[in-house]
């Protein structure tokens, strides 16, 4: 395997040596590239890994004919196009944690500094002046601290300001109670509710849709007169211009901010002539330990995503809170279930599927929505690009081709690992399911109203034939005469007699002609050949 791998934007190089010591990795490092001179050079790469500095465009990810893979050396993902990167089935891995402990330690000492005059003072000391008077501050201990987002850094900054003596609570209707008891923080409903209660108020939320202008001049009218705004998350998140006029009002006793709606921030910037503001340039996550720490955790990700197919570290695949190489059976049984419903449908001329419908076990359930969108690409084989068809873009391919997806409720599968695929297309449908065990091979157990038991791997053969005697031996006479070995034979029937199936796994791809020669068997019916993605 030969990976091209292109590292800019000053990303740290111990994790840089994480890919240039992994056989078959060609990384170039370049300094932060012009985006012209980027858009040229990315056609040649399968990843990109860099920090804030590159805009990863909608237009460069159409120009990365072979990307599979963005590395965001950091936590915040705004300069990447998500909705692009998902559509083309493009992974984005970031590096969550590696900064968390720079940001929450950044907090306390920029606060203190606006609290305790620590700048001031020292710039009145070496200036040979003594204003001891003049520099009375105020102490963390028995204040209110409000934080907005109780993620990683939010959580970080809770733990240690139990250490200052300080009251905690919080705002984050994303995060379950148990968080909050862990962390000993008070739940609050609204955000209204959080800046009329804290005396310092700070915001480790991303930007979003959701986000952007969040804390605009109505919220900064409800702040305490005293508080203090902290913003070390993303600029966009609070209005500026409305901050600058509530500053004037000279009610709050100030604000600390490292990131901004523009960045560098202008250097005649309105905040730039205020005393009751602590300005620090985008600092949070520079600190030698934590410039360590995202490089090598974004640069380990890039590399199990070449390597072992790793998607739990991309933002765009949701797996909820399951174990992802416990998933791995599950996820290609439930692809391999709807390849082989979507197989059997089109033999029977139905080719214009319009629902899938997946019903999972008990075990499966938190991860239903990543098992929705591999049982998706499982319809969407060999209908699309099979290169540019993953678990991150299979659902939005799907649903750009008006399949409808649905997550069945009733009916609980007989096994807490089972799940069962329904696809139709027009009036037919067909329902495939089977059971995913944790220490074993994954299991096809039922094809329509017929149970089965055989492994869905390299090729299948499905076979509806009548229940007369002699069908197996002509088959296995004919698969002998062709040179194709068999893995598995499964036969199954309704009654004796009557109508029966079979399935047949076999060790390598069949000849072309085999589907018509089986069909020139007495009482075979119906021969349908299916072929997995992504195996020998």
């Amino acid at each position: 395997m030969s990976v091209r791998i292109l590292v800019t934007d000053r990303v740290n190089p111990i994790g840089i040596a994480l890919l240039q010591d992994t056989p078959g990795f060609d990384v170039d490092v370049e300094p932060t590239l012009p985006p012209e001179v980027l858009l040229e050079r990315i056609g040649d790469y399968d990843a990109l890994i860099g920090r804030s500095a590159t805009t990863v465009s909608t237009e460069l990810l159409r120009a990365g004919r072979r990307l599979k893979c963005i590395g965001r050396a950091g936590v915040g993902v705004d300069n990447v196009d998500m909705d692009e990167a998902t559509r083309l089935g493009i992974a984005v891995i970031n590096a969550p944690a590696g900064n968390t402990v720079a940001v929450a330690e950044l907090f306390f000492g920029a606060v203190l500094n606006l609290l305790r005059y620590v700048t001031r003072a020292d710039r009145t000391m070496h200036d040979g002046r003594w204003e001891r008077s003049a520099l009375t501050g105020t102490e963390l201990k028995g204040k209110t601290l409000g934080i907005v987002g109780l993620g990683r850094i939010g959580s970080e900054v809770a733990h240690r300001a139990h250490a200052f003596g300080m009251k905690l609570a919080a705002y984050d209707p994303y995060v379950a109670d148990e968080r909050f008891l862990r962390l000993r923080v008070t739940r609050l409903g609204s955000l209204a509710e959080l800046l009329s209660t804290a005396d310092v108020v700070t915001l480790h939320v991303p930007l979003n849709a959701e986000t952007r202008g969040m804390v605009d001049a109505p919220a900064l009218e409800q702040l305490r007169d005293g508080a203090v705004l902290v913003n070390m998350a993303r600029g966009g998140i609070v209005d500026e211009d409305a901050l600058m006029a509530e500053l004037a009002t000279d009610r709050l006793r100030g604000a600390v901010l490292d990131v901004y709606q523009g960045e560098p921030l202008e250097g005649e910037h309105p905040f730039r002539t205020r005393s009751d503001v602590v300005l620090t340039p985008h600092l949070g996550a520079s600190t030698v330990e934590s410039q360590h720490n995202v490089a090598v955790d974004v640069c380990a990700g890039v590399r199990d995503f070449f390597l072992h197919d790793d998607l739990s570290r991309s933002l765009n695949v949701d797996v909820g809170e399951a174990d992802i190489d416990a998933l791995a059976p599950a996820l290609r049984l439930a692809r391999r279930a709807a390849t082989v419903a979507r197989a059997l449908l089109t033999a029977r001329g139905a080719t214009a599927i319009r629902a899938l419908t997946l019903r999972i076990g008990d075990d499966l359930a938190p991860a239903a929505t990543v098992l929705l969108s591999a049982a998706s690409a499982g319809i969407l084989e060999n209908v699309v690009d099979a290169g540019r068809l993953n678990l991150i873009n299979a659902r939005r391919v799907a649903a750009e081709r008006s399949i409808e997806l649905r997550l069945g409720s009733g009916g609980v599968p007989p096994h807490s690992r089972a799940l069962e695929v329904r696809v139709q297309a027009g009036d037919d449908e067909v329902r495939v399911g089977g059971v995913a065990p944790v220490d074993a091979e994954p299991r096809l157990t039922r094809i329509g109203d017929f149970h089965v038991d055989v492994a869905p791997r390299r090729t299948l053969l499905v076979l509806h034939n009548r229940d007369v005697p002699g069908v197996i031996g002509h088959v296995g006479t004919l698969l002998g005469d062709a040179h194709v070995n068999i893995a598995e034979y499964h036969q199954a029937r309704m009654a004796q007699g009557g109508e029966a199936l079979a399935v047949v796994s076999l060790d390598g791809p069949p000849p072309p002609d085999l589907a018509e020669q089986l069909l020139g068997l007495p009482d075979v019916a119906r021969v349908t050949v299916v072929s997995f993605h992504g195996d020998d």
